[in-house]
């Protein structure tokens, strides 16, 4: 059973779309990093569903930190967080218990947990348990905002609209962390409503793509074989359940060019004249090294390089969908047909982008303490 990611910090996720409540423990925290209340809050606020373009289940997500925080200030032991449930509508779910709903986990759960897992709105699967991931998530983000490390994620496309592409990082990070919908051009946000109300009319669903940004990291931190920067954000983005694939910096465009297209050239900047020298670790050298462009992705040999780093997260369309579908009843061993009943969200890019943003900084967290020691963070 392994609901536990990081090695110097750690997050372990617990609870059930239906049960009473959802959480998190948070182990390995330095003593001392501050707690903000409001930003976890406002970051709660960015995953809940919006409108016609969001489930009608509408949780208050009233968390509750009932460990390792005193006086607004962790203290280094494991920080424990409740959310509870009061949205739930359990009987719109007894009536399918057996069919596997086509693109859930109904029946690989049913498979691992020998039928005692807790079916109702998919369970401990469910993407409702990410609000826990959020309220983490929020606590590290700070935290790694005062060490000069900010993250932002953008729609990048979605039902076939496409935003437009990062310019001045530092600028758009700092605008789409204000964004409940999160575009940088306003215009293709209305677009991309307008793709998810009408997939919603149809009892349909769209997916699409999140880009995401990280700047501030210094050059130097990963592990060159199997704790590289991409794979440890690679496992923690797989947490998200609508992610089925990730991409750093031009990876799938690169294998249609030519090395000379795709090699990131160096230069040096001295520091006098630098636009953005990290401010995460202090660097003895007059200059900085910085590349001409960013097809790597801000990684060279699974370690950060210094630039920002860049990577995109395939969000599918929701499974839920009000259409007739082929299926099975798996504890009857017969062919079915499946209507789904109950809320459901047309789209959940949008809601997802804050919890990638979380799974972010928790993996990047893990990555720099486990160079930098575990104070590093509240230093």
């Amino acid at each position: 059973m392994k609901n536990t990611f990081g090695n110097s910090i750690s997050i372990t996720l617990f609870g059930e779309s239906h049960g009473a409540q959802i959480g998190a423990v948070l182990d390995g925290l330095a003593p001392g990093v501050g707690i903000d209340e409001e930003f976890i809050r406002a970051q709660l606020d960015k995953r809940r569903p919006v409108g016609k373009i969001g489930t009608a289940r509408h949780e208050a997500d009233a968390y509750q930190i009932v460990s390792g925080v005193f006086e607004g200030k962790t203290t280094g032991t494991p920080l424990t967080i409740l959310i509870p449930n009061t949205a739930q509508h359990s009987k719109d779910y007894a009536a399918t218990r057996s069919l596997a709903r086509p693109g859930h986990a109904d029946y690989t759960a049913y498979a691992k947990y020998h039928g005692y897992e807790d079916y109702r709105g998919g369970g401990h699967f469910s993407g409702r348990i990410t609000a826990a991931l959020v309220a983490a998530g929020a606590i590290v983000i700070s935290a790694l905002r005062d060490k000069g490390i900010e993250i932002g994620t953008h729609i990048r496309s979605c039902g076939g609209v496409a935003d437009k592409d990062f310019g001045d990082v530092k600028t758009d990070i700092a605008k789409l962390n204000t964004l409940d919908f999160a575009v940088l051009d306003s215009e293709k946000g209305n677009e991309m409503k307008a793709q998810i109300e009408a997939a919603a009319k149809d009892g349909d669903s769209v997916g699409g793509v999140l880009e995401t940004a990280v700047i501030g990291m210094p050059a130097g931190v990963g592990e060159p074989w199997f704790d590289t920067v991409e794979g440890v954000l690679s496992h923690a983005l797989f947490s998200v359940p609508a992610v089925k694939g990730v991409e750093f910096g031009d990876a799938f465009a690169m294998v249609n060019g030519r090395g000379s297209d795709y090699n990131d050239s160096y230069y040096i900047v001295r520091k006098g004249h630098c636009e953005a020298a990290t401010a995460a670790v202090a660097i003895s050298t007059d200059y900085e090294i910085k590349t001409t462009t960013n097809h790597n992705g801000g990684v060279n040999g699974g370690i950060t390089n210094g630039m920002p780093i860049v990577f995109r997260c395939a969000v599918k369309p929701t499974p839920s969908i009000f259409k007739a579908q082929d299926t099975v009843d798996f504890i009857k061993g017969e062919n079915s047909v499946l209507e789904l009943k109950g809320r459901h969200d047309p789209a959940v890019i949008h809601r997802a982008r804050v919890v990638v943003d979380s799974v972010t900084a928790l993996a990047l967290a893990d990555l720099l303490t486990q160079r930098y020691g575990t104070d590093w963070l509240a230093q």
